[in-house]
Formats: structure tokens, C-alpha cells, sequence
């Protein structure tokens, strides 16, 4: 059976919402604040917005009546805004109970983050305690990523031993791999790929990568948080009717396929 295409996608999942039971809208703008995140969210030096989400919200919104607006700020001031209820979206984010708090998630893609270096022929880390005691490895991560409790406490005692690299996004962290200054990073495969495909000074990269799944970052989903603090419950229902019908028509994983490598997202993305 012949795939369908992202615009093929776009248009199905656009016409979901084209039905009598569609949606009144949005009573104002939606304030979608992002930083670069791989494929899934592009924040271009020039101020512009693109990827796999902000196209995705950007197609549906024009039938539903909801019209985004996207900044670009680091993602730690965008995880920041959304907790102090000035963003109504956090897009993209892995479900964990202190975004919980916060917002209502909806699942688009299962995922996990992994450990990620360059290929060599050291022995493999099983383990986030294997990782705590190769000592000589020097660790990047990026400022306001979020795995959840296990990564949290991981990278606290990675800080503690004085070998955790904090970089405000992806592609400073391939950078550092690509000159030896780092040993390994945590983080979702597709991330730092995507990252590495719109990075010149990392030509080649992509080819070297090595992921080793541990079981402290296990299996989870990531998907959009939709505030509980910013948004009239009108507009916050039709938001999340407007995102489950999204995640429900593919659109996502499909687009995860046409941007990367088989072996890429074998390791770290699947249908939810």
C-alpha cells in the first residue's frame, strides 16, 4: 500500500475538522512560544517558525477558526512561560508530573531519549549508574530538556561529579560531539538528528552516531501540553479536541517517517 504523503496527511487530518461538528474557533490568538526541537520545531535565526508541529497547527487551525502565534525564545524560558501561565502550547514535551501540574497533554508519538555518542569502540553503557561511573565521560545535555525523574537525577549527580555540559540547545551539543569536547549527550535520537542535518559545521555526523537505550529513560510519549492556567475553558476544550483529532489521523508519525533514517527512529520513535 502507497504511503501517503505530509500534505496528503495535512489535508485528512485538516478535513477532520471541516465537519458538521467541527469548531466555533478560538476566541483570541494562541500564544505558542518554541525553540528548535530536530524536525519538530524549527526556529529559524530569521524569526520564522516551521517543523513538524508549528505546520501541522498552522493547517488545522485555519479550519478550526485558531490562529497560532510563534516565538522563538530558548527553551528554558519556553518550559518557564508555560509553568507561569504566558503561554496557552508547549510544543514538543515528553509527559512528566511537574508539566502536569501546569497543562493537559496530548500524546502524538511514542519516544524515549537515549544516550548518544560518537562510534567507538568503548564498552557499552547499560545503565544510567554505568554512565555515573565512567567518570573520564564527559556528558551534554540541553538546558530545560525534561525526561522525567530518573533523567532529573541523573543529570544532578552528573553535575555534582563536574562532567555535565549545559547548552541552550541541540545543535551547540552536536557541535561539541563533532569536536571531541563531549563524550555524550542525552536526548531524543530525532533531536539532535534533525539538528545535525541544518548544522554545516557538523557535516557528517549523522553517520557516526551511536544510541544506547538505559532503562532509566524508558519508553514514554510526547505529544503538545495545552495550559490550565492561560485559556477559557472554551478555548482550552476545543484546543485539545482539536489536537486528539490531529494525533488520531497519523499525520505525525508519518512526518517523523518522511524526515529520518529508519535506524533513527527504530531507536526512539513510534506510533503512540
Amino acid at each position: 500500500m502507497k504511503k501517503r504523503s505530509f500534505v496528503q496527511y495535512l489535508a485528512f487530518a485538516a478535513a477532520l475538522l471541516a465537519a458538521p461538528a467541527a469548531f466555533a474557533g478560538c476566541s483570541r490568538e494562541i500564544v505558542v512560544p518554541v525553540s528548535s526541537v530536530g524536525v519538530s520545531v524549527i526556529a529559524g535565526s530569521d524569526g520564522t517558525v516551521t517543523g513538524i508541529y508549528p505546520d501541522l497547527l498552522r493547517s488545522l487551525g485555519t479550519k478550526a477558526g485558531c490562529h497560532f502565534v510563534f516565538t522563538t525564545v530558548p527553551r528554558a524560558r519556553q518550559e518557564l512561560m508555560f509553568a507561569t501561565g504566558k503561554a496557552d502550547l508547549l510544543v514538543t514535551a515528553m509527559r512528566t508530573p511537574a508539566r502536569d501540574v501546569n497543562g493537559i497533554f496530548v500524546p502524538m508519538i511514542g519516544h524515549r531519549a537515549t544516550l548518544i555518542s560518537v562510534q567507538s569502540d568503548r564498552p557499552p553503557i547499560t545503565s544510567g549508574q554505568d554512565l555515573l561511573e565512567r567518570r573520564d565521560l564527559r556528558v551534554a545535555v540541553v538546558r530545560g530538556y525534561d525526561y522525567g525523574e530518573a533523567y532529573q537525577s541523573l543529570v544532578r549527580e552528573l553535575s555534582k561529579q563536574g562532567r555535565l555540559f549545559t547548552e541552550v540547545d541541540p545543535a551547540a551539543v552536536a557541535r561539541l560531539l563533532h569536536l571531541g569536547a563531549v563524550d555524550v549527550t542525552i536526548m531524543g535520537p530525532t533531536i539532535l538528528a534533525g539538528s545535525i542535518d541544518r548544522e554545516p559545521r557538523v557535516a557528517g555526523l549523522i553517520d557516526k552516531l551511536r544510541m544506547e537505550p538505559i532503562p532509566e529513560l524508558p519508553w514514554g510519549h510526547t505529544g503538545i501540553y495545552v495550559s490550565r492556567h492561560s485559556l477559557k475553558p472554551a478555548d482550552q476544550e476545543a484546543l485539545l479536541e482539536l489536537l486528539e483529532k490531529a494525533a488520531k489521523s497519523g499525520v505525525v508519525m508519518e512526518s517523523f517517517q518522511r524526515y529520518h533514517r529508519p535506524e533513527i527512529l527504530a531507536e526512539s520513535v513510534r506510533p503512540r
